[in-house]
């Protein structure tokens, strides 16, 4: 007589390997959208890269890039060991890149330490990066005050709160409620309220690569690098290998 299948036992189903299935994800993430693409020409590129960023920027921030101003920021110990994270550029003009922090945080005692850093964009829609590196130096008191004072409300708060523990074991999560809360009364009293411990920093590029997407990954590479490396050289142009 035939009968029903017999179930497989739990010890005869095939284990899954969850590591596989990870890595089968990756493989099947895309990284944007397929469409055109902008494109590069580096024979139309301008002598000095800070015309180009703020273009990027613009266009990013114009096709409705989310965030087209955050970046990463990668700093180093005294050791040499790198640590990176997410921050937001303030301004870009003749001095540098600027961004804030505060100067008892990781990043700023690795500054402090090391006074190099690194930044990188990346618009995804638009398949562009950029990748800038160079000397940080420390704003004083006034224009780091000013800096505070020019960002949102929410900002501010979020700068008084922390009264310069960032990146400090926090006790508990009530610890952090209440000290927003503390600041968010202040902020109300006092709109001009600085943290003494913001520092506006600027990095003055000695190094800046763009990178632009092509559909048949024939991408462009176009770094700019200074002189000699000096901070006060001119910019030489150079493409790269992608």
């Amino acid at each position: 007589m035939i009968g029903w299948p017999r179930p497989k036992r739990d010890e005869e189903a095939r284990p899954v390997d969850e590591h596989e299935e990870f890595r089968e994800l990756l493989r099947g993430l895309r990284v944007r959208e397929s469409g055109a693409l902008p494109a590069l020409d580096p024979a139309a590129a301008p002598d000095e890269p800070l015309p180009l960023f703020r273009r990027w920027l613009r266009e990013a921030a114009e096709a409705g890039v989310p965030g087209p101003h955050t970046m990463m920021l990668a700093t180093a110990d005294a050791e040499g060991r790198p640590s990176v994270r997410t921050v937001m550029l303030h301004d870009a003009d003749e001095q540098g890149w600027h961004f804030g922090t505060h100067r008892t945080s990781r990043k700023g005692r690795e500054l402090a330490v090391r006074p190099y850093a690194a930044l990188g964009f990346h618009w995804t829609e638009q398949g562009r990066q950029v990748r800038i590196g160079g000397r940080v130096t420390a704003a004083g008191p006034e224009e780091s005050a000013a800096d505070l004072r020019g960002r949102s409300p929410a900002a501010l708060t979020a700068a008084l709160a922390g009264g310069g523990r960032q990146s400090e074991v926090l006790g508990s999560y009530e610890e952090l409620v209440r000290a927003f809360a503390a600041a968010r009364v202040r902020v109300e009293r006092e709109p001009d309220a600085t943290a003494p411990s913001w520092t506006l920093y600027v990095l003055a590029a000695d190094e800046v690569e763009f990178y632009q997407e092509e559909e048949r990954r024939r991408h462009v590479r176009l770094r700019y690098r200074r002189a000699g490396g000096s901070e006060g050289g001119g910019w030489r142009r150079e493409l790269l290998w992608p």
